[in-house]
């Protein structure tokens, strides 16, 4: 990446990105809220602790932002500086005080395909698959890898999320969407073309949840 480019969005993010953005965490369970952004800084997406925003002069590149007071920013910063230069991963630029400069990533993700009838192919599993091998290899553990952390571009897979891979606690959420991948998704959905409903994609996702936490607290009844 152009060392120049990255310096001249820092001094864009510094002289009028940052004196002018005004954004709140109020519940770390909601998406954050943005009251105020300048222009001509347009709004990527929304996480519970930060936001993502870019400048349409820069339009590789991303800006995420951490809320006031929110924290993760360090354990992500450590993440990127492990996982470097990786064709299915973001890649860190910059980053100081909350604030840092990405590498966008272009895609759609695996639930937004599941909903506008999309076909998956197989090499999207197995790049992600990699991927997150990779990650493991680099002394990290994947963590909250589901439907719409993961993304298709081209034919090819991407992880969009990596603020957790920090996490040891076991995580089986990539694995459980493989699984539905093979023995349902490839079988049934994708040779009907099939288009699954928002409606029926939270309810899986809400049963999903549920017995998954039933699971956690019986196991740890147990122990």
């Amino acid at each position: 990446m152009d060392k120049l480019r990255i310096n001249q969005l820092v001094e864009s993010i510094e002289q009028d990105l940052v004196p002018n953005l005004i954004l709140e965490s109020v519940d770390p369970h909601d998406p954050i809220e943005i009251h105020q952004i300048p222009q001509p800084w347009e709004i990527v997406g929304k996480g519970n602790y930060a936001a993502v925003v870019y400048h349409p002069q820069y339009l590789d590149l991303v800006v995420k932002i951490y809320a006031p007071g929110r924290p993760g920013f360090e354990e992500e910063v450590e993440v990127y500086n492990r996982l470097g230069s990786h064709p299915a991963f973001s890649e860190c630029f910059y980053a100081n005080n909350g604030l840092l400069v990405l590498k966008r990533l272009y895609g759609v993700t695996l639930y937004d395909c599941m909903q506008r009838g999309l076909r998956i192919p197989k090499q999207v599993i197995e790049d992600i698959d990699q991927a997150l091998k990779d990650a493991i290899a680099r002394g990290l553990y994947p963590h909250d890898v589901h439907g719409k952390n993961v993304m298709m571009f081209e034919g090819r897979g991407l992880v969009v999320d990596i603020s957790d891979f920090l996490h040891q606690e076991k995580c089986g959420k990539w694995e459980n969407l493989k699984r539905a991948y093979y023995w349902i998704y490839r079988p049934i959905i994708s040779p009907l073309g099939l288009k699954i409903s928002p409606s029926l994609l939270n309810a899986v996702r809400k049963t999903y949840r549920f017995f998954t936490n039933l699971k956690e607290k019986f196991f740890t009844k147990t122990k």
